[in-house]
Parts: C-alpha cells; sequence; structure tokens
C-alpha cells in the first residue's frame, strides 16, 4: 500500500508508543493537592494533539489510558479498571479529547503560527476541563453520594490550576513549534 493512504506505518506507531509512554512520565511528575494533583500530563497530551495530529494525538493517549485501565501503573495513582471509578478519572479521558481538539485546531498544515499552537493548547485543555468537570461531577453527585455543586467542584478542580495551565500552553506551543520541522511528520 502507498505509504502517503497508511495511517500507521512504522514511524507512526513509534510516535504514537512514544507520546503514550511521555503521557506515562508526566503522571509521575507531580505535585499532589486537593482532588486533582498537579502534574505534566497534559503538557504531553497536549503536545501529542499539536505534534502528531488530531486522529494520531488522540490514539496515543488512548494507548496510555488503556494501559491504565488493563492494570499497568500509569496513572498518578496507580492503574486498574476500578479507576474508572475515581473522581478524577474525567480529567484522564479528557487528555484524549484535548489531543484531539488540539490536533484539529493546528491541522495539516506545513507551517504553523506560535499563536494557531497557543490557541490550540487552550482547546486542549478547555476540552480536557470539560470533561474532567462533567464526569467529576457525576462521580461525586451519583456515585459517591456527596452533594457538590458545580461552583464547588470548579474551585477544587479547574480555577487553582489554570495559572499553570496557561504556562503549560505556552510552554507546549514553543515546544510544538520548535520541534515541528525536526519530527518526520
Amino acid at each position: 500500500m502507498n505509504r502517503e493512504k497508511r495511517i500507521f506505518d512504522t514511524q507512526s506507531i513509534v510516535l504514537c508508543a512514544l507520546f503514550a509512554a511521555l503521557s506515562t512520565i508526566g503522571a509521575y511528575i507531580k505535585i499532589p493537592i486537593s482532588y486533582v494533583p498537579i502534574t505534566m500530563q497534559l503538557t504531553f497530551t497536549t503536545l501529542a494533539g499539536l505534534l502528531l495530529g488530531s486522529c494520531k494525538g488522540a490514539i496515543s493517549v488512548s494507548i496510555y489510558i488503556i494501559a491504565g485501565l488493563i492494570g499497568l501503573p500509569v496513572f498518578t495513582n496507580g492503574g486498574g479498571f476500578g479507576y474508572v471509578l475515581q473522581p478524577t478519572f474525567g480529567y484522564i479521558l479528557g487528555f484524549v479529547a484535548g489531543a484531539f481538539v488540539a490536533g484539529l485546531i493546528v491541522g495539516k498544515r506545513k507551517e504553523v503560527s506560535y499563536s494557531r499552537y497557543l490557541l490550540a493548547s487552550f482547546g486542549s485543555i478547555a476540552a480536557c476541563y470539560t470533561l474532567g468537570t462533567i464526569y467529576f461531577h457525576i462521580i461525586m453527585n451519583l456515585y459517591l453520594g456527596n452533594n457538590m455543586g458545580l461552583w464547588k467542584i470548579l474551585m477544587l478542580c479547574v480555577i487553582p490550576f489554570i495559572p499553570g495551565d496557561v504556562i503549560m500552553s505556552l510552554l507546549a506551543s514553543w515546544v510544538a513549534k520548535k520541534i515541528k520541522y525536526h519530527l518526520p511528520l
């Protein structure tokens, strides 16, 4: 089959595996605070979308999640299928949506401006926050039986992280802009 028509050649598989591994490493670079620890996962999952594109970025993050769900200790607090009942698992699912959104915004352009990378990074954050907050609300209120309103969830899980995630977006955008031409994509 023609190289241009194949979605997953060896190079793509290696890059997806690399970003799945980077997501794992990002889980262990953490500052544990409140319900949601500060990690480098969002940086690496956003970079997956920025550099690999929407589909391959989302697939690389999905590989990371599947590895965690089958029991490999790749998440911040280990792994296993029981992780789906953690209130913060929605943010992990949000990494897939975030990588997809980032890749979608960057598109298949050969020349991408720093501002487009930054917009894509902010889109990744928004997707992650949205999915994660909805999931957190469902698990806390319906599964765990806590009566936690949206404002309290935002105060616990979103607002404290905005400054750091803005810095992460600046960093991820800068890194993507610098190395995009050096990756064989």
